[in-house]
């Protein structure tokens, strides 16, 4: 394929530079992409065109809202401990709701979820369980299996599975083994328990569809996997998040009416239309009210209130006088009791719709039908490409996890300091404490979380990930959810970018430049034509983003950057967050390169913009001067003859700076050093004789400052199609770092690149400070440090973020090199590869995680027998947090469909020329072509 495309684009003739992704274009152009007329798509075409409202419902309800930073009023800002799992059926949510398989509109006014009971558990099963962040061996883990298997982008279509046990669930023994193990050991799971080892458990499948924009139909379909009978008490629920006890506003309510076809549930509040809820068949109703039990939690009398846990105590205690009997309340379960013979199901159906619709059962199952289909047609024209079902099967339900991890978020950081009007006031401390300096944040808003019960809060970082992501299946949304982030309700007014609730101010990798590119780039490959004013308006902000960085994060004005962990958890000698030994500073080679990176991705913008408006020739040189200090920068500290190279090991290493003066290389070998890599663009010549006055200038700091020209550019030597090269590497440097990195005995795993040197697993590095040692090995699965809780590892595993910008730098530098430049790969095989073919190994062994091998074995899944073979668990896939370096098990958050969601759109890069593993013994002959 040629290195230029040329397309009409109405107004523009445009010059496509292919460096987003060379495969990405073959398979996303439009011309190989018909134009789509699915159901699925037109209502996502509507959603976004204002004719309708698709999105008002949708899975936004959190699996977890206890344990929050939101709902923490503690004096001393322990979260976990304040509002604990054990009070969450007990007592109200301040700021959100949660629930299983939750949906609910947008603002979170009404939510709709499922609660079951077994007979044998000492509560209902209203939400999931999990231990906090102090309980876990390796931090805060949820501790149920369950699994998002499809959604799509419209909420029209919805499916999800929760495996509940028949035996009564196991809180104690979790939580007691879990305190008991090490942080050397794995942590106590519940399929561990054996709980599921003769099959006595129900496999609940939660399908969502809608008739209309609020129209939705539930139907939950239970299974008996055991060898006997078994019953089991269903009980769909509907509630109104508490927005009345904070500041005695107007209550809303649920109301039981007969009707001449049974009864149904009508739904008033006044924030929203009148609603009705019908439950098919003959239920029994019982209604509650949505408010703290404050008889059982404060020792208060009960003066006849019927609580949140009212239909808990009544159904598992069989309490009297929890429920009210005038079946009116703000919270309302309809119990069905099922008694299901072994390897029988039954079916539970409810319908939620507008007060005024006709609704009913009659036409339920064929809405269920023709919703599936439609989802499959829509995911059919996204995989066009894709032969492979097993290839398909994982991206659909990344895709569908990703989407399922949309969640409602409300947090208005002034309020949450200052207290309600009709509530005591929160300690005076938290006025000067977490979030302090956040109090313009607002946020009320849905976003993708990075796992909806471990993170249920956006991360910045994580959510830059998530939208280069959700951007294949509905750029628009992505568009604004990215552009969110940088509004005045949330970036801070000094620039910054807000982290996530834990920390506002912490720093996350400024990746957003690079996330806002591919989802523009990606939506004109998809529609033919650019979104220049999501460009622009993101840029301005991105600005601001850019100016905080320089001012604040630039310690001594050198353009070496130390902006602390920087998302790179326990990858270092100590936390890089707190203040260091003597007084230090820390230089940073990934700071610096995530900033160089920054610079380039904005002189990228810069240019796309200059092309309609040449005002933007001025930024694009603003941003390529600040690259070029920054890559003298990590050469010479100023004029020191020191860098961030280290010559002798040819690796990049932070570097620490005493206030004697002195430094010192920090010689862990990580994926820091490889970050280099990533600050990478490739220029074409005919897009630069567009602009003039940047190609007049760039061509006079070349000539008349050579020195700053050989460090970053091979600007009079043209490239595969004439382009030219802006990068922190020069082709010695680069492939330096790609022998460390392409090496199976140190970065290069069977299943993708390790975040440090296996090398360091024998070998540590120690670093020795008055007398004191600390040192750093390569542990490949989860972490053996208590830094940052304990469960965030750097120091070993596969993570997806870092490993799909590697991915997408080998590719641009391909673009500019061509395949006459060539790489051993695996290091020391003799088999000599092109850039681009390395990063389809990279990316095969990537998605090597996910599919079923030779032997039927996922993986990602781990070693437990259950996951591995049985069908009823290995037929369904887990989207970890990150994955053991040597083995690919999943680690960390299980259901982080977040950035590990891009696994999908690595599928689409590579799906016309990549994929199939079938020797895991025989790496560089992992790729194969899907078949034609």
């Amino acid at each position: 394929m040629d290195a230029i495309q040329h397309r009409d684009f109405g107004k523009y003739d445009e010059v496509i530079i292919v460096q987003q992704t060379h495969l990405y274009n073959m398979a996303m152009t439009p011309e190989k992409q018909p134009a789509s007329t699915d159901a699925e798509q037109s209502r996502i075409n509507d959603l976004h065109a204002g004719r309708a409202k698709w999105r008002d419902f949708g899975p936004f309800l959190s699996d977890r809202q206890w344990g929050t930073v939101r709902e923490d009023y503690s004096p001393d800002g322990s979260a976990w401990r304040y509002f604990p799992h054990d009070q969450a059926r007990s007592r109200a949510y301040r700021w959100g709701e949660d629930g299983i398989a939750g949906f609910c509109d947008q603002k979170q006014l009404l939510c709709l979820s499922l609660a079951l009971w077994n007979e044998q558990d000492p509560i209902l099963k209203e939400r999931y369980f999990g231990l906090t962040n102090e309980e876990g061996n390796h931090g805060e883990d949820v501790k149920e299996n369950y699994w998002f298997l499809d959604a799509v982008p419209s909420g029209s279509w919805q499916r999800m599975l929760y495996k509940y046990p028949q035996r009564a669930y196991p809180y104690d023994e979790i939580v007691r083994v879990n305190a008991a193990r090490s942080r050397l050991e794995r942590e106590f799971e519940l399929i561990d328990t054996g709980i599921f080892d003769d099959n006595r458990y129900f496999d609940v499948f939660i399908d969502y569809a809608k008739a209309d924009a609020s129209d939705i139909l539930m139907r939950i379909e239970v299974f008996n996997r055991g060898p006997d009978t078994a019953k089991i008490h269903v009980l769909p629920t509907a509630l109104f998040r508490n927005t009345w006890t904070w500041t005695n506003s107007q209550r809303p309510v649920m109301t039981e009416t007969k009707t001449s076809t049974g009864s149904q549930i009508d739904i008033t509040h006044g924030d929203m239309a009148p609603m009705k809820l019908q439950c098919e068949g003959t239920p029994e109703l019982l209604f509650c009210e949505n408010e703290t039990n404050v008889e059982l939690l404060n020792g208060l009398p009960r003066n006849g209130k019927f609580f949140k846990d009212g239909i808990n105590d009544l159904v598992v205690n069989k309490a009297v006088n929890t429920v009210n009997p005038a079946k009116t309340g703000t919270k309302m379960s309809a119990q069905y009791v099922l008694e299901i013979a072994p390897g029988q199901s039954k079916v539970v159906r409810i319908r939620l719709s507008p007060a005024t619709a006709k609704a009913g059962f009659a036409d339920f199952e064929a809405i269920m039908t023709n919703r599936k289909s439609e989802a499959d047609d829509f995911y059919a024209q996204k995989q066009t490409l894709i032969d492979d079902p097993e290839l398909r099967k994982i991206q659909r339900q990344a895709w569908g996890g990703l989407l399922w991890s949309q969640q409602t978020y409300s947090y208005e950081v002034r309020k949450w300091i200052a207290g309600d009007s009709a509530m005591p006031p929160p300690p005076s401390s938290r006025k000067t404490g977490r979030n302090s300096d956040w109090q313009h944040l607002d946020n009320h808003f849905v976003f993708c979380m990075p796992d909806s019960w471990e993170y249920p809060w956006y991360a910045s970082w994580d959510l830059a990930f998530h939208c280069v992501a959700l951007s294949e299946i509905d750029a628009e949304e992505a568009k604004r959810q990215l552009t969110h982030l940088m509004i005045d309700r949330s970036m801070h007014p000094n620039g910054q970018i807000p982290a996530y609730e834990w920390a506002f101010g912490d720093v996350n990798p400024p990746v957003h430049a690079w996330a806002a590119l591919r989802i523009y780039e990606i939506d004109r490959l998809q529609t033919g034509k650019p979104d220049d004013g999501f460009l622009r308006q993101i840029f301005h902000r991105l600005l601001l983003n850019f100016t905080w960085w320089v001012n604040r994060k630039d310690a001594d004005g050198r353009n070496l950057f130390a902006g602390g962990f920087l998302g790179l958890d326990n990858v270092g000698v100590f936390d890089r967050s707190a203040d260091l030994p003597s007084g230090a500073v820390l230089q940073q080679a990934d700071g610096t390169a995530w900033m160089g990176m920054f610079a380039l991705n904005m002189m990228h913008m810069s240019v796309e913009l200059a092309l309609h408006d040449g005002i933007y020739q001025d930024m694009a040189m603003k941003f390529f001067m600040h690259f070029l200090e920054i890559a003298s920068a990590m050469a010479d500290f100023a004029g020191t003859g020191e860098g961030l190279w280290d010559d002798v090991d040819k690796f990049y290493y932070d570097r620490l700076r005493f206030p004697s003066g002195e430094t010192m290389p920090m010689r862990v070998q990580s994926i820091v050093g490889l970050l280099p890599l990533t600050a990478v663009q490739v220029m074409n010549p005919e897009r630069l004789a567009r602009l003039p006055l940047f190609k007049e200038r760039i061509e006079w700091v070349f000539e008349t400052r050579p020195d700053l020209a050989n460090l970053v550019s091979h600007w009079n030597q043209s490239g595969r199609g004439d382009q030219r090269l802006f990068s922190l590497l020069r082709g010695h440097r680069m492939k330096c770092l790609l022998r460390r990195m392409l090496d199976e005995s140190q970065f290069l795993s069977e299943f993708g690149i390790r975040s440090m040197s296996r090398a360091l697993e024998n070998d540590p590095y120690v670093f020795w400070h008055d007398g004191t040692s600390l040192s750093v090995r390569y542990c490949p699965g989860e972490s053996a440090t208590g830094a940052f809780g304990g469960n965030s590892n750097w120091r070993g595993p596969i993570w997806f973020p870092v490993n799909y910008l590697i991915i997408e730098s080998l590719l641009r530098f391909h673009e500019y090199y061509g395949d006459d430049f060539k790489i051993e790969c695996p290091t020391g095989s003799k088999n000599m590869i092109t850039l681009e073919d390395a990063a389809k190994e990279v990316a095969t062994r990537l998605i090597k995680l996910f599919r079923m091998d030779d032997k039927g074995r996922r993986p990602s899944l781990g070693d437990h027998h259950k996951m591995q073979d049985d069908p009823n668990f290995s037929d369904h896939i887990l989207f970890s947090e990150y994955f053991e370096g040597n083995t690919g098990r999943g680690c960390g958050a299980s259901h982080q469909t977040g950035w590990t969601a891009m696994v999908a759109h690595l599928i689409t890069q590579f799906a016309s020329t990549a994929s199939k593993t079938t020797k895991a013994n025989s790496p560089s002959n992992t790729i194969e072509k899907i078949k034609a």
